[in-house]
């Protein structure tokens, strides 16, 4: 299996920087038409070769480990882009919190309050309650209408895809400082960029921001 000394460095990073306590999160890499995915309890910060599945595009398991039962989840962002290399899926605490709070807009429940998480995440839709490794989890994905590459899970955490492990990790990083920033000014007069800003900020960068709504 390719890839995986990426996926084991970026583990690390993870819990490193705080962004995956205990065993939580998973993480996982496309490679052709099969996905390496850290198996069912596997400790980000302390992964070998023998952690890791790999999985068929349809959630066969082809080989090694236990497939982590978020593998739907990952299945559902790769199936939506050709271009999602990489998915990081976590428990962060800040991500945890707002997602626990009613969204920002209807399709987007952080705000942008930087240019950094629209350049880097984009639009970031809420999406219903699931419990843990429900498959629907996938199914939610796949049926959003407009183009993401993030999402907060109501309750339960973030997911991210990137083209390579690097841009996975960097956008599951910024999405986590998106949500701080919104928590440590929930309930003050914050000032947020405009549609038009964020609209600009996310031409510029092609990400992706489509879907504005009013308040």
């Amino acid at each position: 299996m390719t890839g995986i000394g990426e996926l084991i460095a970026a583990g690390r990073a993870l819990v490193d920087t705080g962004l995956s306590p205990g065993t939580s999160g998973n993480i996982s890499l496309r490679a052709g038409e099969r996905v390496i995915i850290t198996g069912t309890g596997a400790p980000l910060g302390a992964l070998t070769a023998a952690h890791f599945a790999e999985v068929a595009l349809d959630g066969t398991h082809l080989a090694g480990a236990r497939p982590s039962k978020e593998t739907p989840l990952h299945l559902g962002l790769y199936g939506r882009d050709d271009r999602h290399r990489a998915v990081v899926h976590l428990h962060s605490p800040q991500a945890v919190a707002l997602s626990c709070l009613r969204p920002w807009r209807p399709h987007n429940a952080v705000p942008p309050l930087t240019p950094y998480f629209v350049m880097k995440v984009g639009q970031t839709p809420l999406l219903p309650y699931r419990h843990p490794g429900d498959p629907a989890l996938g199914d939610d994905i796949r049926a959003l209408e407009w183009p993401v590459r993030a999402a907060l899970l109501a309750n339960h955490g973030s997911v991210v895809a990137g083209g390579t492990v690097a841009e996975a990790v960097e956008c599951a990083t910024e999405l986590e400082e998106a949500c701080r920033i919104a928590l440590l000014t929930e309930g003050l007069s914050r000032r947020e960029l405009t549609d038009a800003q964020a609209a600009e900020l996310a031409a510029r960068w092609n990400s992706p921001w489509t879907r504005v709504d009013a308040d």
